[in-house]
């Protein structure tokens, strides 16, 4: 298949992101109002792969709009070590594009027997998981066909942004100008694959953000792994100088996300640290940013932080896609993998 339907799917992103915006709001808003009638006191989020990373961001957009505390959970603490933790005032989500994984069901049919207020967000409205939990919200993404996620993984992000800003009663203007925005993101498909080329015979690779972007440096790894094999890890950048940075050494490969706002100021003392350390960097983000990498895809009008993931992911998933095909691989079929992956 060389790639077609994972292109297609990238390609396909603007699309869903008006569908969401045009059919789905409103039942966010239903949701989001029977949230909150029932007041809970902290937030769940259980998940896996890609879905994970979306619900990291969630983690992070529940932080900064709600001010409630968040914590990811552990599935296996209830599928291998049986746990049954008291859940009274906890809202419990579960983010899963299939709904089909048993060590996401098992944990929320708990968290609801227990007491939790329970909410699963999937591409599934008829799965397992969705008939699981007291809500259901569909992410419209539609069908997807390559086993690297693309289209569900935004789709998950903007349905989880939505959620929280219906939840915190704001909403950042800027939400109609998202599907036109994603739309110049395609736009990145040739210089991406000029870039590729660049990584045709690496073997490892870092992705750093900070931020609401953490979780597309992670999603960003996970995608370069599962299509081009590499050894890929996403990192905070707050995280990396912690101990990771002491394996940088001339010529090391590193991918910066770069959004505006904090997040990128937070950025500017590592990107420091990789230039004196003669990383080969390359920074995806602002023209003026993506300056200061060895290379750089500049990125204009990326609008506010808070939605950028919806947006820089973008031209990663072009990249991976780019360096899957310079390799010889097809990225629709990742070796190993299958499109609904059943763990316990």
């Amino acid at each position: 298949m060389n790639g077609q339907f994972m292109l297609a799917e990238i390609e396909e992103q603007p699309a869903v992101f008006e569908r969401i915006l045009r059919q789905g709001q409103e039942r966010i808003q239903d949701v989001a109002a029977a949230l909150s009638a029932r007041r809970p006191r902290f937030i769940l989020f259980v998940a896996r792969g890609t879905s994970d990373h979306a619900a990291l961001y969630a983690k992070y957009l529940a932080e900064t709009q709600l001010g409630l505390p968040c914590g990811l959970v552990s599935p296996s603490t209830a599928t291998v070590y049986d746990t049954h933790p008291r859940m009274e005032g906890v809202l419990y989500i579960a983010v899963s594009q299939s709904g089909g994984s048993p060590d996401l069901l098992e944990p929320l049919q708990r968290a609801r027997a227990a007491g939790a207020l329970t909410l699963a967000v999937t591409n599934a409205p008829h799965s397992a998981l969705a008939e699981a939990a007291e809500f259901h919200l569909d992410i419209l993404a539609g069908a997807e066909r390559a086993v690297a996620a693309t289209k569900t993984y935004t789709a998950e992000l903007l349905t989880l942004y939505l959620l929280v800003a219906a939840l915190a009663g704001t909403a950042e203007p800027a939400l109609d100008e998202l599907p036109d925005r994603a739309h110049r993101m395609l736009s990145t498909r040739s210089p991406a694959a000029e870039l590729a080329v660049r990584y045709h015979f690496a073997e490892q690779v870092v992705l750093l953000s900070r931020g609401y972007n953490y979780p597309t440096a992670r999603e960003g790894a996970l995608k370069l792994m599962e299509t081009s094999y590499l050894v890929a890890e996403g990192f905070s950048a707050a995280d990396f100088v912690h101990g990771p940075i002491a394996m940088i050494e001339h010529g090391f490969p590193v991918i910066t996300v770069v959004p505006d706002g904090p997040g990128r100021a937070a950025l500017q003392p590592v990107l420091r640290q990789l230039g004196d350390l003669g990383a080969d960097t390359l920074i995806i983000g602002p023209p003026d940013a993506a300056g200061q990498g060895t290379v750089g895809l500049p990125l204009a009008d990326l609008g506010p932080e808070v939605l950028s993931p919806l947006l820089l992911i973008i031209p990663v998933q072009l990249l991976a896609w780019s360096l899957a095909r310079t390799r010889g691989y097809d990225p629709d079929e990742p070796r190993g993998l299958r499109k609904v992956t059943e763990t316990w």
